[in-house]
């Protein structure tokens, strides 16, 4: 459990929690690594055969429009010669109208293609973006999974909290690593910081059910028996599991004989 030092010490690797086995830790590792390695690949192959086709499609157009413009000005040509043959106007002028006509027409598909491009590289900049983002919080979590592992080797509460906040400047913020310092704290004999920080996580969750525990640990030890009686109601309504840690947790020892903490004794032992 997360509050008893004691329980962890006796609990068998064969009744740990899957989480906390050294080779599922690798393992989810590996996972993650090759999940942002798939991820990547994908990435690359979408864009990849996004621009080839965008390339084929502008490939395709451009030649259409060259055929299809050296085409209308064989027509045109043939029409002028006639019209400069019975003395409408000169085959130069018509020709010199139609070049116009043509260079216009490519320039208009010019910047058509132009824009469809610039939306394009606009799109695999996005894309890009998202990617760089994903990796580097992929980072950050695996940064902060190596620090918890360091957490639980440290010998210490001191040491503890210094990893707990090497945590908080990567993350600032972070409940879990906020309720773990509290119960360092409250090792240290810290009651009021302990209770700080137990506000500052309630502040936020007003369910957090580590946090109402131990601000009520925090609340024994200041000599606050109604206010710790109250957060202990509420941290066994949203976690019924604390129930078992109350009778043998020290902290709370100042409560015993106290009827409403006997009342919760008492129903934890019923159930």
């Amino acid at each position: 459990m997360l509050f008893s030092g004691s329980l962890h010490a006796e609990q068998t690797y064969s009744q740990s929690e899957m989480l906390d086995r050294p080779l599922m830790e690798r393992y989810i590792l590996d996972e993650l690594k090759s999940l942002r390695q798939d991820q990547q690949s994908l990435e690359k192959r979408v864009i990849t055969e996004i621009t080839d086709r965008e390339l084929s499609v502008a490939d395709k157009s451009l030649n259409y429009a060259n055929v299809t413009v050296t085409y209308f000005f064989y027509i045109i040509a043939g029409v002028a010669s006639l019209i400069a043959f019975v003395g409408w106007q000169s085959l130069r002028e018509f020709k010199h109208n139609t070049k116009e006509m043509a260079d216009k027409r490519l320039d208009k598909i010019a910047q058509e293609y132009e824009k469809k491009f610039i939306a394009l590289e606009r799109d695999l900049k996005r894309k890009t973006r998202i990617i760089s983002e994903n990796n580097k919080e992929i980072e950050k979590i695996n940064e902060i999974h190596n620090l918890w592992l360091r957490a639980q080797s440290m010998p210490t509460a001191e040491q503890r909290m210094d990893v707990y906040d090497e945590i908080l400047t990567i993350r600032p913020g972070d409940l879990e690593a906020l309720t773990y310092k509290a119960d360092a704290a409250m090792e240290i004999k810290e009651y009021h910081w302990a209770l700080s920080l137990c506000n500052r996580v309630l502040a936020l969750d007003g369910t957090n059910a580590p946090a109402l525990y131990q601000r009520a640990c925090a609340y024994s030890r200041l000599g606050a028996e109604e206010q710790a009686i109250d957060d202990l109601a509420y941290a066994i309504e949203a976690s019924p599991s604390i129930s078992e840690l109350i009778n043998t947790e020290p902290d709370l020892e100042g409560l015993h004989g106290n009827e409403k903490f006997d009342a919760l004794l008492h129903r934890s032992d019923r159930n």
